[in-house]
C-alpha cells in the first residue's frame, strides 16, 4: 500500500510579544492509501495549523511534505492551487456553502472550476447527495437546510472532485452530539466507499475511535493512539 500523504520534520513556529511560540516541532506522519487518520488533540494543539500546512493553506512552514507521490511544500501558488483543486478536499466545522447556490450547485461548482463537463458535475453531485440522504434536498439553498444537512453537503462537495486525501477540520464540531455521530458516521462511509484517505483533526476521542487509526498532537509532536486518562472535549 502506497502513502498518499508524507509528513517529515513538520515545523511551524510564530512570534508574540517578543516570545517564539513553537506550535508544531518535527512532526513525522504517513496516511496510507484508503486509510482514514484522527488527529486528535485539545483546542490550540496545533491540529488546525497542521492541517493548513498539509492543505497548502498556508506558509511558513519548515520540514517536507508529499502528497499522492510528489513533494509539494516549495511549489508555487499556481503549484499549489493545482494539488488542492485536483488532489485534495476539505471539511471544515462550519460548512462554508455559498449562500446564494442551491446544495446540488455547491457541489457542482467545484468541478466546473476543474474543468468536469456540466452535465457529468450534475450527475455526481445528485449521486453523492443521494448517498447522504439529501436526495430531496438537491434544490434547496442552506439558508432551508438543518446544521446537519448543511455538513452533508459540505461533505459531498469535499468529494466531488475525488480527490486522495481528504482533510477534515472539526468536521462534526458544530453539530450537537447525535447529529454529529450519524454525519461522521456518513462521511466514513462516504470516504472508503470511495477509496480516498481522510486526516480528520478533532477533540472528541469517542470519534477518533471509529477512524482507523488515531494519533495525537500533544505540545507539537505526535504521539499514537489516544492519551491514557484525558478528556479532550470541551466542557458544557
Amino acid at each position: 500500500m502506497s502513502d498518499v500523504l508524507v509528513v517529515e520534520k513538520l515545523t511551524r513556529s510564530f512570534e508574540q510579544g517578543g516570545v517564539t511560540i513553537e506550535v508544531l516541532r518535527g512532526v513525522d506522519l504517513t496516511v496510507g492509501a484508503g486509510e482514514i487518520v484522527a488527529l486528535l488533540g485539545p483546542s490550540g494543539s496545533g491540529k488546525s495549523t497542521m492541517l493548513q500546512a498539509v492543505g497548502l493553506l498556508e506558509g511558513g512552514f519548515g520540514g517536507s511534505i508529499s502528497i499522492d507521490g510528489t513533494r509539494v511544500e516549495k511549489l508555487d501558488s499556481v503549484g499549489r492551487t493545482a494539488v488542492r483543486r485536483d488532489k485534495l478536499g476539505f471539511v471544515y466545522q462550519f460548512h462554508h456553502l455559498l449562500p446564494d447556490f442551491d446544495a446540488q450547485e455547491n457541489v457542482v461548482l467545484p468541478q466546473l472550476i476543474k474543468g468536469v463537463p456540466t452535465a457529468e458535475a450534475r450527475a455526481r453531485a445528485a449521486a453523492l447527495l443521494g448517498d447522504l440522504g439529501l436526495a430531496e434536498r438537491l434544490t434547496h439553498r442552506p439558508s432551508q437546510l438543518s446544521g446537519g444537512e448543511q455538513q452533508r453537503v459540505a461533505v459531498a462537495r469535499a468529494l466531488a472532485n475525488q480527490p486522495v486525501l481528504v482533510l477534515a477540520d472539526e468536521p462534526t464540531g458544530n453539530l450537537d452530539e447525535a447529529t454529529a455521530a450519524k454525519v461522521l458516521a456518513e462521511f466514513l462511509r462516504l470516504v472508503r466507499g470511495r477509496g480516498s484517505s481522510a486526516l480528520v483533526a478533532t477533540h472528541n476521542i469517542a470519534l477518533a475511535q471509529q477512524m482507523d487509526r488515531v494519533v495525537t498532537l500533544h505540545e507539537g509532536r505526535l504521539a499514537l493512539g489516544p492519551p491514557a486518562g484525558r478528556d479532550l472535549s470541551p466542557h458544557p
